[in-house]
């Protein structure tokens, strides 16, 4: 059946929502009214039509007057098809908002006319402004973002910005903020981004929230801590979308970090003489504790640059002939080259002048608080041995045990054994707790109470005569495998009191005694550069050699180093990118031990063991000793420009994230 439409003007009357039709040569005016457009007004047909002027304008809101006059002059200039959103003021004084579609082109005499849809969008209008007016108003960021893999920002509200520290864009100067907008992840610091993209994952497979703390990424380099929570929803359009709301809390995060650095600082102030705080991120020291004849006491808790202060105090008080070594040692601290695999504080001896003139000697250590704030303490040496100092100190040995084995720079465990041979641990470093046969998690539950020694030493490789050796004689040596190196190692035991004393308690540390051998480093071989691939498939060269790897999850964990750039990686976080579906667990580690004990063997049977730094179990790259084609690309340099075609890391999923952020700068 053939239905022929004669009924043209009904429908455009009727069916076509606020259809009208423009003569765009001057004067600019309605050609014709649709019903459907009078009754969207409240107005009758001449009111709206004039052979002398454009009576529609007169409807249009005020303050979009001059936006409508704009898109009109658009369309009359040539044929084109334009959208455009303002306010019209219908006959009763209430306002709405519509969205104009119009299509203009020539008529066979070569007049420009145009064709206009309108549709009422102020339903949608109110709401919008409405979630604005939340958003802008209540004292927490808020945002919509998609659920691509790559997800992008579609709203972000005015405290949002404010906590991402966004600044204002100026003409010629980049917008970050619609570069952050495009990609969310760069929000994220890179550790934190493998964490946040599994949450997104449990949200939108379970459609259930998720809530807690996290870390951010501000537009100026600085984090901010927040708490806030992510739900999945479906926006007007019937599209999936994440929403995240989320609280500042950087500044109750730094007052309990200040109170925990502050009462950590209380413990070492008994130790040491002087105590700066070096921020390599900051480039500053600031003394923060010093005795009252000091020449620092009058610049405590001032920040100064890092660089000229070190050199003054090096010029004005170091003897002549040390000068040189105690700058290698700030400068290679600078560099973060003094934190060696072996998980030992960095510390130097050297005879300095004091405050008052006296040549005296001290020793210095380097304890790290975070990435980029370390304290340097600093002590003059007396002629005492660490057992001597040890079972001088009981009372500051109970309060702050784990601070006193900071002081310790080989300091490994400690534990407290009562007159009634009950024993309570204060302190253990993850390489020596299986020395007692415990996990860490077992050693931490120990600490809430009491155990017989008998029971204590029960899972121990060593026997119970011997721990009550150490009690009777105050000191004792002992072997043990070092799960961090996977080496045998000697550890010394030593007590406070040689006999027991029936009123007091007695405390035991116990610290590692290296031999000469076992502090010898192996250096690279000569005239053997070390050469990494990531763009496409990963492998690693040696010369001309690549590394036949005898496993592949061994191959993994070093790309995944590769990948952090010379960024420290926790056991944790290298089982979470490993084995992506299994949960940390005593089986988990275990297995990520012989992964990483196998990369180990693997490299130094290619003699190139040193390209990976360990520290307490984390371990890292060292971008410094080998040629990375994607730390090239990164320079920026102009003959690596061309290096990245596009794929990155092909064997690994996780390494999407990454290759995202390279393909964003490739188009920049």
């Amino acid at each position: 059946m053939n239905i022929s439409l004669n009924n043209t003007e009904e429908i455009l009357n009727k069916h076509i929502s606020g259809f009208h039709r423009y003569i765009l040569t001057d004067p600019i005016r309605l050609s014709f009214v649709s019903q459907n457009l009078c009754e969207m007004l409240g107005f009758k047909k001449d009111e709206l039509t004039s052979d002398k002027s454009d009576l529609y304008a007169l409807s249009v809101h005020p303050a979009d007057r001059e936006k409508y006059s704009a898109f009109i002059c658009k369309l009359s200039k040539e044929a084109k098809t334009l959208s455009e959103e303002y306010r019209l003021i219908k006959k009763d004084g209430s306002v709405i908002y519509v969205k104009d579609t119009v299509t203009s082109e020539r008529d066979e005499n070569g007049e420009m006319i145009a064709s206009s849809v309108l549709t009422d969008i102020t339903d949608l209008k109110k709401e919008n402004n409405d979630l604005r007016f939340l958003n802008e108003t209540i004292p927490c960021g808020f945002m919509k973002y998609t659920c691509e893999k790559q997800p992008r920002v579609t709203y972000i509200n005015k405290k949002m910005i404010e906590i991402l520290r966004f600044p204002e864009v100026k003409d010629g100067e980049m917008d970050y903020l619609e570069m952050y907008k495009s990609n969310i992840f760069l929000m994220i610091p890179m550790e934190e981004r493998r964490r946040f993209s599994k949450y997104l994952n449990r949200v939108y497979s379970a459609d259930a929230p998720v809530a807690g703390e996290m870390t951010l990424l501000r537009c100026d380099g600085t984090r901010a801590y927040i708490f806030g929570w992510v739900i999945k929803s479906v926006n007007e359009q019937g599209v999936e979308e994440f929403q995240s709301v989320v609280m500042d809390i950087t500044e109750r995060h730094q007052a309990r970090k200040s109170k925990e650095t502050q009462h950590y600082l209380n413990a070492l102030t008994d130790v040491y003489d002087k105590i700066f705080e070096f921020n390599i991120d900051a480039n500053t020291v600031k003394c923060l504790h010093s005795d009252d004849s000091s020449r620092f006491k009058r610049f405590e808790n001032i920040a100064m640059q890092m660089d000229d202060a070190s050199e003054r105090w090096i010029t004005n008080s170091v003897i002549d002939e040390q000068k040189e070594t105690v700058r290698r040692f700030f400068r290679d601290f600078c560099q973060k080259k003094l934190f060696d695999p072996n998980g030992q504080p960095p510390q130097i001896t050297y005879s300095a002048f004091s405050s008052d003139g006296t040549l005296k000697k001290y020793r210095g250590i380097f304890i790290k608080v975070d990435e980029s704030v370390s304290l340097y303490c600093l002590r003059n040496i007396q002629d005492s041995s660490n057992e001597d100092m040890l079972r001088t100190e009981n009372s500051i040995l109970k309060e702050n045990m784990k601070e006193l084995v900071m002081r310790y720079t080989d300091g490994l465990a400690a534990f407290e054994v009562t007159a009634e041979g009950l024993v309570k641990p204060l302190f253990v470093t993850e390489n020596i707790s299986e020395f007692f046969g415990y996990t860490k998690e077992e050693w931490m539950d120990l600490m809430e109470k009491s155990t017989p020694l008998e029971n204590f030493v029960q899972y121990s490789e060593t026997a119970y005569e011997d721990f009550a050796e150490l009690l009777r004689k105050g000191e004792a040596e002992f072997t043990y495998f070092d799960c961090k190196t996977e080496k045998e190692k000697k550890i010394r035991a030593i007590c406070s009191h040689k006999e027991a004393d029936i009123n007091s308690s007695r405390y035991v540390m116990l610290y590692s005694v290296e031999s000469e051998k076992q502090k010898e480093k192996t250096g690279l071989p000569e005239n053997q550069e070390i050469s990494i691939r990531t763009f496409g498939y990963f492998d690693v060269f040696v010369g001309d050699r690549p590394i036949a790897f005898r496993n592949k999850k061994s191959k993994e964990l070093l790309a995944l180093l590769v990948d952090r750039k010379g960024g420290y990686v926790t056991s944790e976080e290298a089982i979470g990118f490993l084995w992506e579906d299994e949960p940390v667990s005593t089986v988990t580690l275990s297995r990520y031990r012989k992964v990483a004990l196998r990369l180990k063997n693997a490299l130094e049977e290619y003699g190139i063991s040193e390209i990976i730094e360990s520290i307490d179990g984390k371990r890292r790259i060292v971008p410094e000793k080998v040629q990375c084609d994607l730390y090239n690309y990164l320079s920026g340099k102009e003959e690596y420009s061309q290096l990245f075609k596009g794929s990155y890391l092909t064997n690994y999923s996780w390494a999407e994230t990454t290759l995202g952020e390279l393909s964003n700068r490739d188009l920049i």
